[in-house]
C-alpha cells in the first residue's frame, strides 16, 4: 500500500511515503540477516518478561535513548506506555495459551522504539526488536493504536523463530497472514472476545479521519476494510480466494494483499467451530507453525495441510477437521491450487 501512497497526487502524503519505503528496505534486510530458533535458542527456565522501550525521538539512530525499563512506573507518553502494556499482553497471551516463553521460546527481551523517524507509516519487526512509526497525521495515526497492530509485529519474530518463512510472494503473504491472525486472537484474548464478537480487523483506528476506511484488513470479509483511492486505487485490494490471487512487483510480492486467503480461511475456521478462537482455531494455527512441518518456502497448499495434520493430531475427526477442510476448500486452496 505504501507503494501506491508514493504516488498520491497529495504531495505531503507522496513524501511522507517515499521516506517510509526507503526505510523498511533496510529494515527488511535486517531482518532477513536475523537468527532463527535453528540457530541457537534453547527453552529453559520459566517465562520471563523483559520489557525495554526506545525513543529515537523521530530520528533514525536506532535504538533510541531507554525510555522504560521492566518494572519502572508509566511515564508521560502515550506511545510509550501503550507499546509497552501492548507487548506485555502479547507476552502474556504466548504464555499462558500456547506455553511459549516470549519470541523465541527461550525468553528473549522484548525490545521496542518508538517514535522512530518523522511521520514515519509503518510498524515492523526488524529480526531483533520492533519498531513503531507516529504516522503522518494526514493518512496514519499513531501505529500502537491497535493491540492487533503491536501482536501482528511482535508474531513475526515468533514465525521467524519457528517456521522461518521467507518474505515475498505466497510464502510471505502465509508470513503475513499468520501475524494477522494471532494479532486479531490477541485483541480478542484482551477483551473476552468470542469468534462472533470479535471485529477481524487488522490496524482499527490506524487511518485518521481523513480517510475512508476503518482497518488495514478485514479477516472477516477481505476487500471490504476500506474504500479510499489515495490508500489504494478502487479501496482495499485484498482477494479471499485463490481465484483472486494476485501476482504483483509491489510490496514483496504482495504480501500484504494476497494474505486475506489464509485470513479469510482462519475467520471461517474460527466462527464454523465458535467459542474463544484461541482455544481451538488458534491452537491448530500454532501447532502448525511449531511443528518442524512447515519449510521456510512454503506455499498456502502446505500451510493448509500442515493444519489439517495438526488438527488431525490434537482433535481427531470431529468438528474441528470438518471446519478445517471446508474453510480451505471454501477460500479456494487445495491439491490443484497455486503452488
Amino acid at each position: 500500500m505504501l507503494e501506491r501512497l508514493a504516488e498520491a497526487d497529495d504531495p505531503k502524503i507522496r513524501e511522507a511515503a517515499q521516506k517510509t519505503l526507503a526505510v523498511d528496505d533496510d529494515l527488511r534486510r535486517k531482518r532477513e540477516g536475523a537468527p532463527n530458533e535453528a540457530e541457537g535458542a534453547v527453552p529453559t527456565g520459566p517465562p520471563v518478561l523483559q520489557r525495554t522501550l526506545f525513543d529515537t525521538h523521530n530520528t533514525l539512530q536506532l535504538p533510541g535513548d531507554q525510555v522504560r525499563a521492566e518494572g519502572e512506573d508509566p511515564v508521560l507518553d502515550g506511545t510509550v506506555n501503550r507499546a509497552y502494556n501492548l507487548l506485555g499482553l502479547t507476552f502474556t497471551f504466548f504464555k499462558e495459551v500456547y506455553g511459549r516463553r516470549s519470541i523465541d521460546d527461550a525468553n528473549l527481551p522484548l525490545d521496542a522504539t518508538v517514535h522512530y523517524r518523522r511521520k514515519y507509516n509503518n510498524a515492523l519487526w526488524d529480526g531483533e526488536a520492533m519498531i513503531f512509526g507516529d504516522g503522518d497525521g494526514l493518512v496514519f495515526n499513531d501505529f500502537t493504536f491497535d493491540p492487533a497492530v503491536v501482536a501482528h509485529e511482535m508474531t513475526h519474530g515468533v514465525t521467524q523463530y519457528t517456521a522461518g518463512l521467507v518474505y515475498k510472494g505466497e510464502t510471505g503473504a502465509l508470513n503475513e497472514s499468520i501475524s494477522d491472525v494471532f494479532g486479531s486472537l490477541v485483541k480478542q484474548f484482551s477483551r473476552g472476545q468470542n469468534a462472533e464478537e470479535a471485529d477481524w480487523l487488522i490496524g482499527a483506528g490506524l487511518f485518521t479521519p481523513l480517510i475512508h476506511g476503518q482497518a488495514l484488513r478485514s479477516m472477516r470479509a477481505p476487500g471490504t476494510a476500506f474504500t479510499d483511492d489515495r490508500v489504494w486505487p478502487g479501496g482495499d485490494p485484498q482477494p479471499d480466494h485463490m481465484d483472486k490471487y494476485q501476482e504483483m512487483d509491489l510490496d514483496h510480492g504482495g504480501v500484504h494483499i494476497n494474505s486475506g486467503i489464509p485470513n479469510h480461511a482462519f475467520y471461517l475456521i474460527a466462527t464454523r467451530i465458535g467459542g474463544f478462537a484461541w482455544e481451538k482455531a488458534g491452537q491448530i494455527w500454532y501447532d502448525a507453525l511449531t511443528s518442524g512441518e512447515v519449510t521456510a518456502n512454503a506455499t498456502f497448499r502446505q500451510f493448509a495441510q500442515a493444519t489439517v495434520e495438526a488438527t488431525k493430531k490434537r482433535f481427531g475427526q470431529g468438528l474441528e477437521l470438518e471446519a478445517v477442510l471446508k474453510a480451505w476448500s471454501h477460500v479456494g486452496v487445495n491439491g490443484n491450487n497455486h503452488g
